[in-house]
């Protein structure tokens, strides 16, 4: 490739990536990333039985992630 076209390559990925960084920041600064009511509404709306279920389903979790860790293999001595 001639130095020329990698000067190019640079120079449009630099400006890309400067754009890419521009965005992020005027979506910090304006909020764009920021949900303060997505957490109080999906409890609201939230039935008891759906909650149960949230709960009976992190007991399995956690029951599965014991028995893995107690059948881990060891080598024999």
């Amino acid at each position: 490739m001639s130095s020329g076209i990698v000067a190019v390559m640079l120079g449009v990925s630099t400006l890309l990536g400067a754009l890419g960084l521009l965005a992020l920041l005027w979506g910090l600064r304006t909020g764009q990333f920021d949900d303060q009511k997505k957490f109080l509404e999906g409890a609201k709306f939230d039935g008891e039985d759906e909650l149960n279920d949230a709960i009976k389903l992190e007991k399995r979790k956690k029951e599965i992630k014991r028995k893995k860790e107690q059948k881990r293999y060891a080598p024999p001595d």
